[in-house]
């Protein structure tokens, strides 16, 4: 008698667990089908981009450079080659490459130029904005001063409103497909597409563990029931 009522016990528990746990397992299956429905690379706009060439060696000036600096990288930007200077502060600026002088921070009509340059689509340019490190939007999630290059088929481009870097470029299926992989992780707050995304976070962790629970009372009811046969 008493193994039949913990048998009916675990029973209850497996039919609530079922409903618990089938609510994220639907989720995770449509996000997961809504994440694949397009290529990575049409998520992230790779043919958006305008390639550049590599940097010519030759010509090339040292930055002028006073204090203690992490990095010092050659880049290739629309407008020609250049420094990127990482200071010991953690400062990010950008040094020509032809004369080795500082450049100044990016203007909007810099920002205007730099986003028409390297934007590949047909889109016209809609808008720029300048957003501080602060109040960055939910697409963008850097602590960074950018300029948000806005076209008309809903792409954004991020510049960098120090050094004129192109950050980053989120098209209308790269939203999507964020929204969604937040579902999938189950966290919308921190998630990142870049590498960054917290895959422990404790509402996923705690719906895995409710489902391994539920398959291990089902496996139990499901071997008892062959027994009793």
């Amino acid at each position: 008698m008493g193994h039949q009522q913990t048998m009916r016990r675990f029973a209850r528990w497996h039919i609530w667990l079922g409903w618990l746990v089938g609510v994220p397992i639907l989720m995770w299956t449509v996000s997961g089908l809504i994440m694949v429905i397009q290529p990575i690379e049409t998520v992230r706009g790779s043919d958006l981009r305008v390639e550049l060439p590599p940097v010519e060696a030759q010509g090339l000036v040292l930055p002028r450079l006073s204090g203690p600096v992490r990095s010092v990288t050659l880049q290739n930007f629309v407008d020609g080659a250049g420094w990127i200077v990482v200071e010991g502060d953690g400062g990010r600026f950008r040094y020509s490459a032809r004369d080795g002088s500082l450049y100044n921070p990016v203007s909007e009509d810099d920002a205007r130029e730099i986003a028409r340059a390297s934007f590949a689509g047909e889109a016209a340019l809609e808008s720029v904005t300048y957003f501080p490190a602060d109040a960055v939007p939910l697409d963008f999630r850097a602590p960074v001063n950018v300029w948000q290059a806005h076209f008309a088929d809903d792409t954004n481009l991020y510049i960098n409103a120090q050094t004129g870097e192109v950050q980053a470029l989120r098209t209308r299926w790269w939203r999507t497909y964020d929204f969604f992989w937040g579902l999938h992780i189950m966290d919308l707050e921190t998630r990142d597409l870049e590498g960054q995304a917290p895959f422990n976070h404790w509402v996923l962790v705690l719906f895995a563990a409710l489902g391994v629970v539920g398959s291990l009372i089902g496996c139990v009811l499901m071997f008892r029931r062959r027994k009793a046969r």
